[in-house]
C-alpha cells in the first residue's frame, strides 16, 4: 500500500493529522507554545486507533514530531531574528551541549521501549501545564543566569529530555530561562533556535538508527512517519501567522490557562495508560 492509497483508505487519519497541523500552528502563533506538546499525544492516540501498539505509537510519534519541527523552527527563527529576540551569545554557549544531549537522548530512544517515553512525556506535560497555570507572570527566582558549568548542564538536559519526548526546546528552556530573570521575549525567540538544534539531529538519528516496528503505519522510515510529516508541516507553517494575528485580539492569558488544563489532562491520561 503506497502513501496515496493509505491516505484514501484512512481519510479520518489524514483529516486528524491536518487538524493537528492547524491546531499546532495556531497555538504556536497565539501562545508561543511548541507544536510537539500537541503533536505527540495526538499521534500517539491516532496511531493506536489504527492498530499500532502503544509502544510503537510513542516511538513513531516522538520521531515524527521532531521531524515536523525542522521547517517550522526555521520559519520561527526568521521571524524572531527580525525582532531581535534571538540571543546569539547564549546559543554559542549552549549549542554544543544541546546537540550532545539530543544525540544521547535520540540514540536512547532507538534502544528503549515506548512505555518509558510515554511516562516521561506525561511527567513533562504535567509539569509544563502546572508551570503555565501557576508560574506565568510570576517573578523570577534568581536574579541572573548561573555560571557556565551550570548553563552547560541546563543546555544538555534541555536537549536530552526534549529529544526523548519529541518536543521543541521551548517547553523546557523558556520556563528554565525565565526562572533566572531572563527576558521572556528573548527566551521564546532563542528557544526557536534551540528547537532546530533539537529537531534536526534528533529526527535524523531516529530516521537512520530506528528499527521500523512491524506494526508501524504505512510510510514510516525508521521511526519517522512521512504521511504525518507531510500532512502536519504545511498547515502548521500556514496557520502560525493566523495564531499571531489572533493574539492581538484575544485574551491569550486565559487561553493559555485553558490550554494548560488540556495539556494537564493529556499528561495524566498518558501516564494512566502506562501505570494502570
Amino acid at each position: 500500500m503506497d502513501l496515496i492509497e493509505f491516505a484514501s483508505t484512512h481519510l479520518f487519519s489524514v483529516l486528524a493529522l491536518a487538524v493537528t497541523g492547524i491546531f499546532a500552528g495556531i497555538l504556536a502563533g497565539l501562545l508561543g507554545v511548541g507544536g510537539g506538546i500537541v503533536i505527540v499525544p495526538v499521534l500517539f492516540f491516532l496511531f493506536q486507533s489504527n492498530g499500532v501498539s502503544a509502544d510503537s505509537a510513542m516511538l513513531i510519534a516522538t520521531a515524527t514530531s521532531l521531524a515536523t519541527m525542522i521547517p517550522t523552527s526555521l520559519s520561527s527563527i526568521r521571524s524572531h531574528r527580525k525582532q531581535g529576540n534571538v540571543d546569539v551569545d547564549l546559543l554559542r554557549r549552549w549549542s554544543l551541549f544541546v546537540v550532545s544531549g539530543v544525540l544521547v537522548g535520540s540514540w536512547l530512544v532507538t534502544r528503549v521501549d515506548g512505555t518509558m517515553l510515554t511516562i516521561l512525556f506525561g511527567v513533562i506535560a504535567i509539569l509544563s501545564a502546572l508551570n503555565m497555570l501557576f508560574r506565568t507572570g510570576k517573578s523570577a527566582l534568581f536574579s541572573q543566569l548561573p555560571g557556565i558549568t551550570a548553563q552547560r548542564v541546563m543546555a544538555a538536559g534541555t536537549g536530552f529530555f526534549s529529544s526523548m519526548v519529541g518536543i521543541g526546546g521551548g517547553t523546557i528552556s523558556v520556563p528554565l530561562l525565565t526562572l533566572y530573570n531572563y527576558p521572556v521575549h528573548q527566551a521564546v525567540g532563542t528557544a526557536s533556535a534551540i528547537g532546530l538544534l533539537i529537531a534536526l539531529p534528533g529526527a535524523l538519528t531516529m530516521l537512520l538508527l530506528g528499527n521500523t516496528p512491524n506494526d508501524a503505519p504505512t510510510g514510516t522510515i525508521g521511526f519517522v512517519n512521512l504521511l504525518g510529516f507531510c500532512c502536519i508541516v504545511p498547515l502548521t507553517v500556514l496557520f502560525a501567522p493566523v495564531g499571531a494575528a489572533l493574539a492581538a485580539r484575544l485574551d491569550s492569558a486565559k487561553l493559555k490557562k485553558i490550554f494548560a488544563i488540556v495539556v494537564l489532562c493529556t499528561g495524566v491520561r498518558m501516564l494512566g495508560q502506562c501505570l494502570f
